[in-house]
């Protein structure tokens, strides 16, 4: 399937960058992505699956491959940007460009990273970056992510919540600093988009691929190569855990478990795929 990528979006200060940084830190390499970019503000991040380690010890594949996740780093918003204060622009254009939306937030305080607002107020922060999303006309998927960077001292998302209400819905909480709930923030970023894992595993490599949730089995084949929608035959499937419960596809097969499927089969997360065509 065709690239998708979020982007990384906040006001000046509450740790976007350095959030960005720490998950490129776990970049994969570039040369198994056609559309991977040198542009310095865009990563490839690995999905974490361990259904996808456990298929290619079974099959002692020689290649591994995760799904990803593009990153981009888009520039800081401030009030006035849909009206072209400051970078606003340039920000407006590179988030018209992505399918979906982390929302950094910062709810830490460090008197030596000064706030744009000069005061620690998340919901107000948020409110200024969405009235200038509606303004721009842009409304995506978003992921709220609140920094609570544990290097300083802060006010705990509760803390705020008993104060001022709920935060928007869906939300995470990140230290960048430190890695923690970098897992959860790709894995929440990739369910963000209505993505689905379906796997192809064999002694030469074993691969998560991506799909949309409730693609049909020919849809989902074009992940693999354009010409699998049009020349699809038919799919041998097989829930990934099944097939690790059974050992190899052979013991599988006696079994009963991998099933034939035609094209109207909506490809299911988590399903082993041998597509013929």
């Amino acid at each position: 399937m065709s690239k998708l990528s979020v982007g990384i979006v906040g006001l000046p200060n509450v740790g976007k960058s350095t959030l960005f940084n720490a998950l490129t830190k776990q970049a994969v390499p570039a040369e198994n992505y056609p559309f991977c970019t040198i542009d310095p503000s865009v990563g490839i991040v690995p999905v974490p699956d361990d259904r996808l380690e456990k298929l290619s010890v079974m099959s002692k594949s020689k290649k591994t491959i995760p799904a990803v996740v593009e990153f981009v780093d888009i520039a800081g918003l401030v009030q006035g940007a849909s009206e072209g204060a400051g970078l606003g622009n340039k920000f407006l254009s590179h988030i018209r460009e992505v399918d979906a939306i982390i929302e950094v937030v910062r709810v830490f305080e460090d008197p030596n990273t000064i706030h744009v607002h000069n005061k620690i107020d998340p919901l107000f922060d948020i409110e200024v970056i969405n009235f200038e999303l509606e303004q721009a006309g842009i409304r995506k998927p978003t992921l709220y992510v609140l920094n609570i960077s544990e290097a300083f001292p802060k006010v705990r998302p509760w803390e705020l919540e008993s104060k001022v209400g709920p935060f928007p819905s869906p939300h995470i909480e990140v230290d960048p600093i430190f890695g923690t709930g970098l897992d959860n923030l790709i894995k929440a970023s990739y369910d963000l988009l209505g993505l689905i894992t379906f796997f192809t595993t064999g002694e030469d490599e074993s691969r998560a691929w991506t799909t949309r949730r409730g693609s049909t089995a020919p849809m989902a084949g074009r992940a693999i190569h354009n010409d699998f929608k049009e020349k699809f035959i038919r799919a041998e499937v097989i829930n990934w855990k099944d097939l690790l419960d059974s050992g190899s596809y052979a013991v599988a097969r006696s079994k009963g478990l991998v099933r034939t499927e035609g094209k109207e089969y909506v490809v299911a997360d988590g399903d082993v795929i041998e597509f013929l065509i």
